[in-house]
């Protein structure tokens, strides 16, 4: 089976890893079967990758020409640390985002103030991004206004109005 898949799920995919395929009506479910080559040339009209899985067809009821979902299967779970993507301060030389602390002015007064963080990003799934490296659970991240921030401004909290964060979000006018 030959399928195209993001240049940005390049790096995730391997010869050898497990493919899951089903009917995109349904009909037929197919065993896993293992990625057995990645073309080496991305498509510059779609910016996607053409891969090739080979799995057993012992029934038959997969042919060819046959629209199906392809699910390429992560060997491990990664932990990551999810925010609402408007958190993220996105910038040529690096995404950054503001994670609030205490901190002190140069005469040694404390303040509830912003250290910009650069970070690491891995996939977005609706509202969210995953957030590979330079924050920890539990740190108090800014989710608003980020483009307004320095590092070290002092801020005040008002969480009464909380960003978008849901996961699988549906448009309002559907």
């Amino acid at each position: 089976m030959d399928f195209s898949l993001p240049q940005e799920q390049l790096g995730r995919a391997a010869a050898g890893q497990r493919v899951r395929v089903e009917a995109v009506d349904g009909s037929a479910d197919a065993p896993e079967g293992r990625i057995t080559a990645i073309d080496s040339v991305v498509d510059p009209a779609t910016r996607n990758v053409l891969v090739r899985a080979t799995f057993a067809n012992p029934e038959g009821r997969l042919h060819p020409g046959m629209f199906v979902k392809v699910q390429v299967i992560q060997p491990d779970q990664e932990s990551v640390v999810a925010l609402p993507a408007s958190s993220v301060r996105y910038a040529p030389y690096g995404n950054s985002i503001f994670i609030v602390e205490e901190l002190k002015d140069p005469k040694g007064k404390a303040y509830r103030g912003v250290r910009q963080q650069f970070v690491k990003l891995g996939p977005e799934r609706g509202d969210q991004i995953a957030v590979l490296s330079g924050v920890k659970p539990g740190e108090e991240v800014v989710t608003s206004g980020v483009f307004k921030l320095r590092n070290g401004a002092a801020v005040l909290i008002n969480n009464e109005v909380q960003p978008g964060n849901d996961p699988s979000p549906r448009p309002e006018d559907s």
